[in-house]
């Protein structure tokens, strides 16, 4: 169906422990010019964030809005939650999904209505905005490969106009229904860092027509501090944050070379991090790496998160 003001536009959206990043998303949400018909949010937080929902439930339903809060026990991982919460926007009768972490705010309100303009106007099935830095509205927090380098200043990234078969998913891709059905759901086993990747990959073999457009953008923090240069800006290597980020995404990327065959990313992952720890001298570091890389391109290492226990107020813990 065309992306019309009449189309049924619904929300997927995930979180964990982030009330105040919630409330500033559904207030966003509530300001949208375009309309929306329902959030569908999976909270699967040690402490559940229902209330703060709960307050702007009335303001969402002058909308027009329903809130749909799904309370998930399990930690499912953004992958998980991103799935559970597209089935609960489809189950609803949506037409269109957008899908938003819960610290990925849209930066004004137009920005759904610019998303469903280029969609229509691109007939595209799926389009994507720019994610803008929260501290510097002029840097990207997510860089694009321009010329050969990657590119984080925003007015570059603005000039390009419209990226063609690229962007970062989940913060704020805008879905056609049937997407879902001819490529599938987030993949759960990935659980975080590379279900967007795997999921645009699988996007770019179905030949759904998607790109991002850097006339409209969220807010999201940045992944600068992740990137490490090996040359220049034309190679550089990821390095999350945490240890439970960097087995994931270690581990992921060697699982989705395997599975899509991605000979370019096994190159520059196979070149790129040992020249990185023996110019940093970490040889723990790089057997972190490896050990996790190795388990992802034999098909290993995939498990379910730590069951929650309940802490002495019986709550989740």
């Amino acid at each position: 169906m065309a992306l019309t003001r009449e189309a049924r536009v619904s929300v997927a959206a995930v979180t964990f422990d982030r009330p105040k990043e919630v409330g500033a998303l559904l207030d966003a949400l509530a300001a949208q010019s375009h309309p929306i018909a329902r959030i569908s949010i999976v909270d699967s937080g040690t402490r559940p964030a229902s209330a703060v929902a709960e307050a702007r439930r009335e303001r969402l339903s002058e909308r027009g809005t329903e809130l749909d809060w799904v309370r998930s026990e399990a930690n499912l991982g953004g992958a998980g939650g991103f799935s559970l919460a597209i089935l609960h926007a489809l189950a609803s009768g949506a037409e269109w999904v957008w899908i938003l972490d819960d610290d990925a705010h849209p930066e004004d309100a137009a920005c759904l209505e610019t998303l469903a303009r280029e969609a229509e106007e691109r007939d595209l099935d799926a389009v994507l905005p720019i994610v803008a830095a929260p501290e510097d509205a002029s840097r990207l927090s997510f860089g694009f490969r321009i010329d050969g380098r990657l590119e984080f200043e925003r007015t570059a990234v603005e000039r390009a106009g419209f990226l063609p078969g690229v962007g970062h998913f989940f913060n704020g891709a805008l879905v056609r229904r049937e997407v879902f059905f001819r490529v599938g759901l987030p993949d759960l086993k990935l659980f975080i860092r590379g279900d967007e990747t795997d999921f645009m990959v699988r996007l770019r073999k179905a030949g759904v027509p998607f790109g991002t457009v850097a006339s409209t953008a969220l807010t999201h923090p940045t992944g600068w501090g992740e990137v490490r240069h090996v040359l220049g800006d034309r190679w550089h290597v990821l390095i999350p944050d945490s240890e439970m980020k960097r087995e994931n995404f270690f581990r992921n990327r060697g699982y989705l070379i395997r599975r899509h065959r991605r000979v370019k990313s096994f190159i520059a992952d196979a070149v790129g991090y040992p020249v990185h720890f023996a110019r940093t001298r970490d040889a723990e570091g790089f057997r972190a790496w490896a050990r996790p890389f190795l388990d992802g391109l034999r098909g290993r290492g995939f498990r379910a998160p730590a069951a929650r226990v309940r802490d002495d107020d019986g709550d989740r813990a």
